[in-house]
């Protein structure tokens, strides 16, 4: 038998993949989801109404709404569902402040609540800082009035 032409070797191709590139951890990935946020919220609320210069600031009828505005915020903000933005838009928190007299004693107060609040969670250090500082600039800036 006589031997033919070698047949022609194909072509060396090497397969490469690309690495799955894992999503990005948030904050509120690293603190617990929305359970966290959502037991935060529930417990700084316990203080606001029972508090006799907030509480007029909550729609008294609507303490659950609050609730899931606040809650549905902070998850969002930090790196949750967007939901609250595909609920209520944008978030304008001055805007949305401004009908309340946000003086440095209602400040104060709410900080007090968020700080109770907070403790009550028993975050790490790092993470308490993070969004005790968050809180600590909000709460600064939505001053809107220095009359008692």
């Amino acid at each position: 038998m006589a031997a033919g032409p070698e047949p022609t070797p194909l072509p060396l191709t090497l397969k490469t993949t690309r690495p799955q590139t894992p999503a990005p951890v948030t904050f509120y990935d690293e603190v617990g989801g929305s359970e966290v946020f959502e037991t935060l919220v529930r417990r700084f609320y316990e203080g606001v109404v029972n508090d006799p210069v907030l509480k007029p600031m909550y729609p008294e009828d609507d303490i659950e709404g609050a609730i899931w505005r606040l809650s549905s915020f902070l998850i969002q903000y930090w790196g949750g569902p967007a939901t609250y933005s595909e609920v209520r838009g944008h978030p304008r928190l001055r805007m949305r402040h401004v009908p309340y007299k946000v003086n440095p004693d209602a400040r104060d107060r709410w900080l007090g609540h968020m700080r109770a609040a907070m403790d009550s969670l028993n975050l790490s250090p790092i993470h308490d800082e993070t969004l005790w500082g968050y809180f600590d600039r909000a709460a600064h800036a939505l001053v809107n009035t220095f009359e008692s």
